[in-house]
C-alpha cells in the first residue's frame, strides 16, 4: 500500500495505472489522470474527478520508480507576474477599523480580477504568489470604495497532527470529511493601511460569510477553518482576538519533508469552528 496526496493506493491499483498507461502510448497525462480517477473511483465530495490531486499523485510514482508517465506534451510555461501601475502603493489610510467605512467581502470572479489579485500577493505578501490548491476562494476586502485588504482560501493541509487529534479523526474519518476544512491560505492587509483591529475585524466578517460562499459555488457547508501562523515571524494575536483557537505546532516537516527532521518553519496551528456541531460532523 502506498500513499499519495492523502489516499492509499493498493498494489492492484497501481498494475491498473500502469496498464493505463501501456494501452495507448498518445494519451497524455491529463487524460491518464482522468482515466485512472474513474478506474478506481476517486471522486470529489460533489461528484467530480480529482484529476488534479491524481495528475500529482502519478508524478510523485514516478518519482518512487512505481511507473513511468509518456514524456510531456509540452512544457508548462513559467508563471509570471508582471507588476502594474495598478497595485502601486496608495495614499496611506490611518485610521482605527470603526472609524472606517462599513467593510465588505467581495469575490474574486473575473479574469482581470484574478490577475490583478494575484498581483497584488506577488507584491505584498512575504510568501509571494502561490496558486491556492483544489478548491478555493479569493476576497478583496474593501472599506467604501478603498481597498484595504486580500483574502485567500483553499483545500485543507492533508495531514496535521495537532489540528487531527483536537477534533479527535481516524485516518479513515480524516480521508472521508477533510474536505469539510478551509484553509485560510493568504491574508494580506496593504502595507500602507494602519488601522486598529481591522485585522481580526475581517477575519470575523470572513467567519459569517465564507461558508456561505463555499456552499454556493461548491456546494459544501465548511465546519472549519485553519490557517497556519510562521511563530518567528506572526503572533498570531488577530486570530486570538477573532476567536481562532491556537491548537499546537506543526513539526516543521512540510508535506514532503523527511520524518524526525525540519525543513520548514515551524508554524502555530490556528482553528476556527464554524458551528456548535462542528466536531460531531467530522467524525461522522
Amino acid at each position: 500500500m502506498k500513499r499519495y496526496c492523502g489516499r492509499d493506493f493498493s498494489e492492484a491499483e497501481l498494475t491498473l495505472i500502469r496498464t493505463l498507461i501501456a494501452e495507448d502510448p498518445r494519451r497524455t497525462r491529463a487524460d491518464l489522470s482522468r482515466l485512472a480517477c474513474q478506474a478506481i473511483h476517486w471522486f470529489k465530495p460533489d461528484g467530480g474527478l480529482k484529476d488534479m490531486s491524481c495528475r500529482v499523485a502519478v508524478l510523485r510514482m514516478q518519482e518512487d520508480g512505481l511507473i513511468q508517465l509518456p514524456p510531456p506534451r509540452r512544457q508548462r510555461p513559467e508563471t509570471r507576474i508582471r507588476i502594474s501601475v495598478e497595485t502601486d502603493p496608495q495614499t496611506p489610510i490611518q485610521a482605527p477599523v470603526h472609524a472606517l467605512p462599513g467593510l465588505q467581502l467581495r469575490l474574486v470572479g473575473t479574469r482581470a480580477d484574478s490577475c490583478l489579485w494575484n498581483e497584488f500577493i506577488h507584491r505584498y505578501h512575504y510568501l509571494g504568489f502561490k496558486t491556492l490548491p483544489g478548491a478555493q476562494l479569493r476576497y478583496w476586502v474593501m472599506a467604501g470604495d478603498r481597498l484595504v485588504a486580500l483574502l485567500g482560501f483553499g483545500a485543507a493541509d492533508w495531514q496535521c497532527a495537532t489540528r487531527d487529534h483536537f477534533i479527535g479523526w481516524t485516518h479513515e474519518q480524516r480521508q472521508q470529511n477533510l474536505h469539510l476544512i478551509v484553509n485560510n491560505a493568504r491574508f494580506l492587509i496593504l502595507p500602507w493601511v494602519r488601522s486598529e483591529n481591522l485585522a481580526s475585524k475581517v477575519l470575523g466578517l470572513t467567519a459569517r460569510q465564507l461558508p456561505h460562499d463555499w456552499q454556493y459555488r461548491y456546494g459544501i457547508r465548511p465546519l472549519l477553518l485553519e490557517t497556519f501562523v510562521e511563530k518567528d515571524r506572526f503572533t498570531g494575536a488577530c486570530y486570538r482576538a477573532a476567536n481562532w483557537l491556537h491548537v499546537g505546532k506543526t513539526q516543521g516537516r512540510g508535506k514532503l519533508g523527511p520524518s524526525g527532521k525540519q525543513s520548514v518553519p515551524i508554524k502555530d496551528v490556528w482553528l476556527h469552528p464554524l458551528g456548535k456541531g462542528f466536531r460531531q460532523g467530522l467524525v461522522r
